[in-house]
């Protein structure tokens, strides 16, 4: 075994993987783990190829400041790369990007800027624009660009393309993958042009992303929607992006993104991003329209753990409408943690209040019911600990039920969800009962979640 001398090394010649457990109709469907870059996604390849083109050219060198604005993993790429070299790194970042992310790229040594995700190019908070207007007024700063950076598809020329003909013996029908800055697509459809021609290139695009109505009817819509996949759809047709050997795009919504990944994981054991979803979703559906079987390759893009507070975490995915919920038609509808299921996160009267404190951090609850056995009999929130603790902290390891509320106001599981709103104002949280039975709790932000479900 190789023993490699920097982290930059291992960029590149990622495994390719047989589906086993799906359907993919008369096809193959393999993938490529993307996953398997030391920074977790394809995008490595890009931000090495993009750096070290601007250093070989003149352009930077280290030391030197250098701006992205990235919806995805490049800003994971460049971070990676930017680190080993010795450069700083600004990146813009827009608001729907996973925490986890943003952890990651603070953790490696990049500033992020936040900026909003609800708006098109051309406005001034849009996140490409507004690292090209940082880069513009910082003194010394580079602007990568990777939307029309040349060195960002001449990585897939060098690279990724390569690697998947040899992986799969010369023989691949169709490629599907997926378009943010189009450097993937780009570079694909390049080399496959000269070195296997006969091979199809398919686009997975999310749902309000303005490319499948250019590939698929020749048009070019200005206006776009919102989607919460990550690192891919567009509004706009990137400098850099060259569609034309595309005959053809699957528009995937989120919910059917999300679950394609949930579903990967648990059938084929790989764990991947939203956009993985994306692009297997859109694969599936071209295997099972075809009628004669083909070799389809495409893409585990980015590691799933990046998202396990999004798609992987169930809660999240039942408060964004993405899981479906029996329907009761009363309060219960509204339980994002419901008690008989044992989701709902409780402490014992007879618990410490530090471990009620740290039950509450650990599952980011502001309340727990103080439950004994079965029997509901307090309420303790993080007002009832800190007016108990603040002037003695050794309190801390005083019982819950010398801080906990026991004057309970509950509301019956068949009270109208207008019935909510007078416990609200009383800045209480609502206690869900049928009877004697205990179901759960129900509060604002449960409310709103509710209200949005009905909307979409």
């Amino acid at each position: 075994m190789t023993v490699h001398q920097s982290v930059l090394e291992l960029i590149g010649h990622t495994p390719m993987v047989r589906t086993q457990r799906m359907d993919t109709g008369v096809c193959e469907l393999f993938l490529k783990l993307e996953s398997a870059n030391p920074g977790g996604s394809i995008k490595d390849r890009i931000g090495l190829s993009m750096i070290e083109g601007a250093e070989k050219d003149g352009r930077i060198r280290p030391g030197d400041i250098l701006v992205e604005g990235t919806a995805g993993n490049t800003g994971l790429g460049l971070a990676l790369v930017a680190q080993q070299k010795g450069y700083r790194l600004i990146l813009v970042v827009p608001d729907k990007m996973s925490r986890e992310k943003i952890f990651n790229l603070k953790a490696m040594g990049a500033e992020v800027v936040l900026t909003r995700s609800d708006v098109a190019k051309g406005h001034p908070e849009y996140y490409q624009d507004m690292a090209e207007r940082i880069a513009r007024e910082t003194p010394g700063a580079y602007f990568i660009n990777q939307f029309g950076n040349p060195d960002n598809p001449a990585a897939h020329v060098a690279s990724t393309g390569p690697e998947i003909l040899e992986q799969m013996d010369g023989k691949v029908d169709a490629v599907v993958v997926g378009c943010g800055s189009s450097g993937t697509l780009s570079g694909l459809s390049k080399y496959f042009a000269e070195h296997s021609p006969q091979t199809e290139l398919v686009l997975a695009d999310p749902v309000g992303s303005i490319l499948t109505q250019y590939i698929n009817e020749g048009t070019l819509s200005t206006k776009s929607a919102s989607w919460m996949v990550e690192g891919i759809g567009e509004d706009f047709l990137p400098l850099i992006s060259d569609f034309t050997r595309v005959k053809k795009a699957y528009a995937i919504p989120d919910k059917e993104s999300f679950l394609t990944a949930r579903e990967l994981l648990s059938r084929e054991g790989l764990l991947g991003g939203s956009s993985t979803g994306t692009l297997v979703a859109a694969a599936l559906r071209y295997c099972r329209e075809q009628t004669v079987p083909k070799r389809v390759v495409s893409f585990v893009c980015d590691t799933g753990n990046k998202y396990l507070s999004k798609l992987y975490n169930d809660y999240w995915m039942l408060d964004n409408g993405f899981i479906e919920r029996e329907k009761h038609g009363d309060l219960r509808d509204l339980l994002l943690r419901p008690f008989a299921q044992r989701d709902t996160v409780v402490v014992g009267p007879n618990e410490l209040l530090i471990t009620a404190y740290n039950r509450m951090k650990l599952y980011d609850v502001s309340q727990l019911p103080v439950m004994d056995g079965r029997k509901l009999v307090g309420i303790v929130d993080e007002s009832d600990v800190l007016m108990h603790v603040h002037a003695d902290e050794t309190r801390f390891r005083d019982p819950v039920s010398t801080a906990m509320i026991t004057d309970l106001h509950m509301l019956e599981v068949r009270s109208s969800v207008e019935s909510l709103l007078p416990v609200f104002e009383r800045g209480h949280v609502a206690i869900v009962v049928d009877g004697e039975d205990f179901l759960g709790l129900i509060t604002r932000i449960d409310l709103l979640n509710w209200l949005r479900r009905k909307v979409n």
